[in-house]
């Protein structure tokens, strides 16, 4: 069969019981102009792409519920819908991650008088508890009974320069295993 010289209205007639030609006629005669339709809305080549493939997908998949008479005219309207959607999926795409930001920005503002200092303060001492033996007994030393590196390397007969990089180390260890939020509370009550 010629299919190229039937009109719209026979190709749906023959798409309605299942021709697979007549529906490769009507892409072939609608997918261009419908493309550069949904281009002109889109300005996005992979996008548009995307909603000619779905707008066909979908009419294939709808043919025997097709009630209009006039293809083009479907064609549109439907195209139109897919792009309205579809702007409306990046509109709130983008709201959502611009209130992900916003809410990420306020989070990493939060004042220490905010946070929970007794859940905070736990696991600062669960971070120190899990540190090797040897650094963390040079990390209490330092912190909780306020000696200096001097005097932590003669108490336990190391040299200052160990001293000093155990502590580093310690830090460096708490800071990554407590996160960005541990790291800044760290900072307040270890490092003043």
């Amino acid at each position: 069969m010629m299919y190229s010289k039937f009109s719209d209205q026979h190709l749906l007639g023959l798409l309605k019981e299942g021709d697979e030609a007549a529906f490769t006629e009507i892409y072939d005669r609608y997918w261009k102009v419908m493309y550069l339709h949904v281009f002109r809305m889109l300005r996005d080549e992979e996008e548009a792409k995307d909603v000619i493939q779905e707008l066909f997908s979908t009419f294939w998949l709808k043919k025997e519920t097709i009630q209009s008479t006039n293809i083009s005219g479907y064609l549109y309207v439907a195209a139109r819908n897919k792009v309205l959607n579809l702007v409306q999926q990046n509109k709130v795409r983008s709201d959502y991650l611009t209130s992900l930001g916003s809410f990420s920005h306020e989070m990493s503002n939060v004042t220490l008088d905010q946070l929970d200092e007794k859940d905070l303060a736990n696991a600062l001492e669960r971070e120190i508890a899990k540190l090797p033996d040897k650094m963390r007994i040079i990390f209490e030393l330092s912190r909780k009974e306020n000696l200096s590196h001097k005097e932590i390397a003669l108490k336990l007969g190391l040299s200052d320069k160990t001293v000093k990089k155990q502590i580093s180390n310690a830090l460096k260890l708490i800071r990554s295993n407590l996160g960005v939020a541990g790291a800044s509370i760290l900072w307040l009550i270890f490092l003043r």
